[in-house]
Formats: C-alpha cells, sequence, structure tokens
C-alpha cells in the first residue's frame, strides 16, 4: 500500500503538469498568441524528496521536460484516459481529426491511444527540426528502449514510423502504478513458464565434476557483467553465459536450474521448444524473438527446454523445408549469442545434438544417471522426517539391485507414502516400494521381472 500511495502522488503532480502542457501546447498552436519555446519554460513537479518508484525512474535516468512528457502520455490511458479527450478535437474546415494530433482510435474504446506522433506534437508542433532531434527519443540506443520502458507498436511494415502507438511494458506498468515487479507467465505472446523449487541444494544429488560446473555459473551471475563492463578482457569474450545440460530424464536438469535461479535470486523462464517450434513460416522466429525481446535487461535465466526439437543434427538443404529448420537453427543461435544474459538449453540426448553447435556455448554439463551410491543417498534424502522405513526395507538393496533416477525414486516414494496415508500410519512398507517399483519400470516399458 506505501508505493501504491506514494506513486499515485507522484503521478498526480505529473499529470496536472500535462494539463497545463497541452493547454499552452493549443495556445501556440492554433491561438498563435505564445512563442513555440513557451513550452519548455513550464516548471517541472519536483520528485527530488519523492520515494515512489515513479520518481525513482525518473531520479534513475535524470528525465528532463521530453522524456517525462513522453513516460506520463503512455501512462495516461491506463490511468486517467479522459485527460485525452481534447485531443479528440475535429478539424472544423474538414470535418476530421485533427492528423497532427495523431493517435489511434478503435471502434471497441472509446477513449485515445495516443502514438509517436502525439508526442512530437506536442513537443514540437509545426517546428520540423525540432521533430528531427526528437526523434532520438525513440532511438535504439535511448534508454526508454533499451532498458525496455517502453516503445511504438506499429500495425504493419509501410506505415510512417511515429504512427506506432506509444505503449508501455507491462514490466514497468506495473513498477509506476502497483510498486511491484511484473512477472510474465505462458500465453500466447510470452511463449514461457516462470518455475521455481522448494527444494534446496542439499536435495541435488550429482557427480562432482556438475557441482564445480555449477559454481562457474554461480561465478558468472556475480562477476560476469563486471568482467564484460569494467575489464580489458571484457572485450575479448561474447556477452551473455551459455550453458547446455544434457541428460536422460529425471536426472535433474530442471531441478539445477531452478535452484540456480533460487540461491541467484533471478526468475527462471522455462521455454518447451517443442512448444515455440510451428510449422508456419516465421512463426518460429517470432515465438523466439518475443521471448528475448521480454528478457533484454532482466535479471532471468531463460531455460530452453527439450532443445532437441530446434538443435537437433542439421540437415542437407535438398528442399526449403530443409533450410527454413536450419534458418531457425541460426536464428536461436544468433539471439542466444547477443543476449547478455545466462542461457541454459536442456537435451535428454547429447548424441542429437550437432557438434558444430557446442562451439557455442561456454560450459556443457552431462547429467547421468546416479550410481549405487548416489541412489543410496536419494532414497536416504527423498524420504522426509514425517516417515520411517520399515524395519524390513534394505535401502543398500534398492540402492544396488534398482537402476532409477532422482525422480523415479521420488514417484515410488510417492506411491508409498499415500498407502501409508490410506492406512493412517507414517511407516513405508517393503510391499508397497516393490509395487511402487513395479509401476516405474512399467512406466518406462521394462520388464517387470
Amino acid at each position: 500500500m506505501k508505493f501504491h500511495s506514494a506513486n499515485a502522488k507522484t503521478i498526480e503532480q505529473e499529470l496536472e503538469w500535462f494539463q497545463k502542457l497541452i493547454l499552452i501546447r493549443g495556445k501556440i498552436t492554433f491561438e498563435q498568441s505564445l512563442p513555440e519555446d513557451e513550452i519548455y519554460k513550464i516548471q517541472l513537479p519536483s520528485v527530488e524528496k519523492q520515494d515512489s518508484p515513479y520518481a525513482g525512474l525518473i531520479k534513475k535516468h535524470s528525465m528532463g521536460l521530453e522524456e517525462r512528457l513522453i513516460l506520463i502520455l503512455a501512462l495516461i490511458p491506463h490511468v486517467k484516459p479522459s485527460l485525452l479527450d481534447l485531443l479528440h478535437t475535429k478539424n472544423a474546415l474538414y470535418d476530421i481529426p485533427f492528423t497532427e494530433f495523431g493517435g489511434i482510435r478503435y471502434n471497441n474504446i472509446k477513449g485515445y491511444l495516443p502514438t509517436g506522433e502525439t508526442a512530437i506534437f506536442l513537443l514540437a508542433g509545426a517546428n520540423l527540426e525540432k521533430r528531427f532531434e526528437l526523434l532520438r527519443l525513440f532511438g535504439r540506443e535511448h534508454f526508454f528502449h533499451r532498458d525496455g520502458i517502453l516503445s511504438l507498436e506499429s500495425s504493419s511494415m509501410n506505415e510512417p514510423f511515429l504512427n506506432g502507438m506509444l505503449s508501455i511494458s507491462q514490466e514497468y506498468l506495473f513498477l509506476i502504478t502497483t510498486g511491484e515487479k511484473y512477472k510474465p507467465d505462458f500465453n500466447p505472446h510470452f511463449p514461457a513458464k516462470r518455475i521455481y523449487t522448494s527444494q534446496e541444494w542439499d536435495d541435488l544429488v550429482v557427480q562432482e565434476h556438475l557441482l564445480q560446473g555449477l559454481e562457474e555459473i554461480k561465478d558468472y551471475v556475480h562477476y560476469g557483467r563486471s568482467l564484460k563492463k569494467e575489464f580489458q578482457f571484457g572485450k575479448k569474450i561474447k556477452p551473455g553465459f551459455k550453458v547446455l545440460f544434457t541428460g536422460p530424464p529425471g536426472t535433474g536438469k530442471t531441478l539445477t536450474a531452478s535452484l540456480l535461479g533460487k540461491y541467484c535470486e533471478m526468475d527462471v523462464y522455462r521455454v518447451d521448444l517443442s512448444m515455440v517450434v510451428s510449422k508456419y513460416i516465421g512463426e518460429t522466429e517470432k515465438n523466439l524473438s518475443s521471448i528475448f525481446d521480454m528478457a533484454e535487461s532482466k535479471n532471468w535465466i531463460l531455460f530452453f527446454d527439450e532443445a532437441d526439437a530446434l538443435f537437433g543434427k542439421r540437415s542437407n538443404t535438398s528442399d526449403s523445408h530443409d533450410r527454413y529448420a536450419n534458418q531457425e537453427v541460426s536464428f536461436l543461435l544468433q539471439r542466444m549469442e547477443d543476449f547478455d544474459g545466462l542461457v541454459i538449453l536442456s537435451s535428454n540426448f547429447k548424441k542429437n545434438i550437432d557438434e558444430a553447435f557446442f562451439r557455442r556455448f561456454q560450459l556443457v554439463l552431462d547429467f547421468e544417471m546416479p550410481d549405487a551410491h548416489q541412489r543410496l543417498i536419494l532414497w536416504e534424502k527423498s524420504k522426509t522426517s514425517q516417515f520411517e522405513y520399515d524395519k524390513d526395507v534394505d535401502l543398500e538393496t534398492l540402492a544396488e539391485q534398482h537402476e532409477l533416477s532422482a525422480a523415479s525414486i521420488v514417484n515410488v516414494l510417492h506411491y508409498s507414502v499415500l498407502k501409508c496415508m490410506g492406512r493412517k500410519d507414517n511407516v513405508i512398507r517393503l510391499k508397497d516400494i516393490q509395487a511402487g517399483l513395479r509401476m516405474e519400470r512399467i512406466k518406462e516399458g521394462k520388464s517387470i521381472l
């Protein structure tokens, strides 16, 4: 509630300032009663003593009149759309809306949605030189674009650039209204799902070389960006850090990615490439772009699951389908290399990955099936203190005789614990474990003998 109130206070004063500015623009352009530079004489509201996220964003980027005008203009349709009703005014001579106002008017939306043209008109009027100078505010190098704060959304490639709708990102819309971080979830425009785990590092039972590899990933998270930006050696390395996890299902690849996010305080977004890949030309690239675009400048880990769907061995380009499939792979590789963050790809079958791709990764970690000693640890750790093994359950024998992944051991215990609860006791019996083992073997297509 603190941030709600603080943001509301900051936004209210920005709206009052905006109202003054739009009235002065009318006097300059239509009444011609004031000179053009009067716009820049309006005193900006002070945010120095305010601690709202909105004020923090203004101070972080040292925003002047132009940036603050564009920011509040993008926000107005979400907080006070009636403030733009004045721009619905028609040109009496032609009985059409003023072209210089820009804006988009949808039949199903009563209000007015500002465009880049709206912002330029308010700031520059008919001054062509000023108009050209202000285009920098929508360039790729400006912090609006670089930090993913707002953008111009065009409906087609052929329309004028400034006709694009002025759109504030969902992340910053949440931040400067509710004060909370926006955490997107799977939807048609963002084919990735945030994953997390309640488990701890002690629950992860893997080989020693994997633990060393994970330490290298943690080192990148803590020091990688500093090395790239602050040291001469940073010129020799590419942005970001790319990792490949390979190994059979159930060996801990997804759990490891989730744990890295948990302990590095980063959100982990899992992308199932089998769902992203589309048979329609251009759709796969579009789906991948939406993920990487959203992830720019975010403290995220991108985890591409089932990478075999796209990252298999490249085919000879015997027809257009082969050429397009290779084009999709090239696109993903390029976006990965340009991404300044941690990307993890996961594959169940290392042999399915083209050898030429391995040089693209700073690290390749092989998750192997646990050996007998590790299986014994898993049988011991997977059982919580609320349950106990019956006296005739020999964990060493179970670990020796049954080659299971960590996930399969948990599945067997899940079955056994449910049986305990049905009996209203907390003793895990051997017959239940054996029944659970049979079910796992059947699921894996193995003999139950």
